[in-house]
């Protein structure tokens, strides 16, 4: 198995150039797969650095519908045009960034991407009243996530424009991330979890985890292997209830995960890794653009 980044904010040692997103390109003994396709065509720059022919891909997994996810889908269409992309139907909405001055900045999905016939839906693919769909035997999608446990504060600014609005933050609803949408791999007798920006919170992703670990529909009662964002980045910097929220989660994903690995990157940013590091030691590194996860 290759679990390979091909974006992310950070450089690695590869030379690959970064960006504020992220793909990850996969390798089973079945499939090779993208778990998300960055802000833009960086990813393909990268792989042909790498030497990743993505002309093999024959799944691609979108995250959830925000541009720094999805925005090399275009890119990708015209290079493979054949590869099947999972979304969620909801990753079209209007989904939008609140900026300081009351205004919205669209940070969702090309409209174009709509209309590609390599899309599907997985929601609509799902049986009635399941919130998770089975690929085949190595994957599985899911979401339908609680929101028990504390949710990431930096979601605060991120919100749904309401049909017909026009920018201002009264014509948007919070964004409760229905379009989220995690990615379970089985291989070799591990199971990985990938994840984008963990929206939902990680920890009440794992619960969700463990709620299918438990129905039968996957390997229990944790991942051997998590590969996620913690979308705690604060461009402001951070409040004690942010500096609470990290070191909580930190706490409670090595006292209760503690024979789970966790690999995480992009929106989690360097502090509040740095933070989480500290505590949870060699369980958690950080990925930066171009590292293989081996």
């Amino acid at each position: 198995m290759r679990i390979l980044n091909l974006a992310e904010n950070t450089k690695g040692s590869t030379g690959c150039d970064c960006e504020h997103g992220l793909c990850f390109y996969v390798e089973t003994d079945r499939h090779h797969l993208l778990m998300d396709t960055g802000a833009s065509a960086l990813f393909l720059e990268n792989a042909d650095r790498l030497g990743v022919d993505l002309g093999t891909v024959d799944t691609v997994v979108l995250s959830h519908g925000h541009y720094d996810h999805g925005g090399g889908i275009p890119a990708f269409a015209a290079r493979n045009p054949s590869a099947p992309i999972y979304l969620q139907s909801s990753a079209f909405g209007d989904h939008c960034s609140l900026k300081e001055d009351g205004s919205l900045r669209y940070i969702g999905l090309d409209p174009a991407i709509r209309d590609l016939p390599q899309v599907i839906r997985a929601d609509q693919e799902a049986q009635d009243g399941d919130a998770y769909l089975v690929l085949d035997e190595e994957l599985v999608l899911f979401w339908g996530i609680g929101r028990d446990l504390p949710v990431p504060s930096a979601n605060r600014n991120l919100k749904i424009r309401r049909p017909g609005g026009q920018g201002e933050a009264a014509e948007a609803l919070q964004d409760d991330f229905r379009h989220e949408q995690c990615l379970v791999i089985r291989q070799a007798g591990k199971t990985i979890l990938m994840s984008g920006c963990a929206h939902h919170g990680i920890l009440n992703i794992l619960a969700r985890y463990r709620q299918l670990a438990e129905a039968g529909i996957l390997p229990g009662p944790a991942p051997d292997l998590v590969i996620s964002g913690f979308h705690m980045m604060q461009k402001q910097g951070f409040s004690q209830e942010d500096i609470d929220n990290i070191i909580d989660t930190a706490r409670t994903l090595k006292k209760d995960y503690s024979h789970t690995h966790f690999y995480t990157c992009h929106c989690t940013g360097e502090p509040a890794y740095e933070a989480m590091q500290a505590i949870m030691g060699s369980q958690l590194k950080y990925v930066h653009c171009g590292d293989e996860i081996r």
